[in-house]
């Protein structure tokens, strides 16, 4: 049986996430998380594995850009994925307050405090903060699916969309894109 794809998330759906966020045992972890998935595509098994100097440079800097080794990807195969200014501002909050700046600590720490997670539980962590937050059919995939689709929708082209995915093929990504009806009126309109 095959799953459903994972929802693309709205303006309004992305920031009721993030106030739910504000109330969880780890606020700053879980904002970050999130953050990470919608603003970079970054796969759940990617920001599982990053260590915090996978973000900072040894000057104390959040990087412009993550060189992810092919251990960290879903391909086994070197992937960068480019950080946008929002989300590097994000990040360098989110390390200051975290207090240590051990390169070798997992960025994104499991509850065992210095622990990385396991991808599949920081996946089902995922699902519960869209469903505490009551945006249902949000998945793990939510973050990607939703950065393809808003830069699909701005004009990128498919081929940039791919790069900045990771995918091997232009099919993957395509399926990826959410159409909806508004989007196919606003390209009726535009003839």
């Amino acid at each position: 049986m095959k799953m459903p794809q994972a929802k693309t998330l709205n303006t309004q759906e992305l920031d009721k996430v993030l106030e739910t966020v504000k109330w969880n045992k780890y606020p700053e972890r879980d904002r970050i998380m999130i953050l990470i998935s919608f603003w970079s595509g970054m796969r759940v098994a990617e920001m599982a594995s990053l260590k915090i100097g996978d973000v900072m440079g040894h000057d104390g800097n959040v990087k412009t850009e993550v060189r992810l080794k092919p251990e960290q990807t879903k391909g086994n195969r070197h992937r960068k994925v480019l950080l946008g200014e929002k989300l590097r501002e994000e990040l360098v909050t989110y390390i200051k307050k975290l207090g240590r700046k051990d390169t070798h600590l997992p960025l994104i720490r499991s509850q065992q405090g210095d622990g990385y997670f396991i991808p599949n539980a920081l996946v089902q962590k995922f699902k519960s903060i869209y469903d505490q937050a009551g945006v249902f059919g949000a998945f793990s995939h939510s973050g990607r699916r939703t950065l393809i689709t808003t830069l699909a929708n701005k004009g990128t082209s498919v081929r940039v969309l791919q790069a900045l995915a990771g995918h091997r093929h232009i099919g993957t990504t395509q399926m990826y894109i959410d159409v909806n009806e508004e989007l196919m009126r606003q390209a009726i309109e535009n003839v």
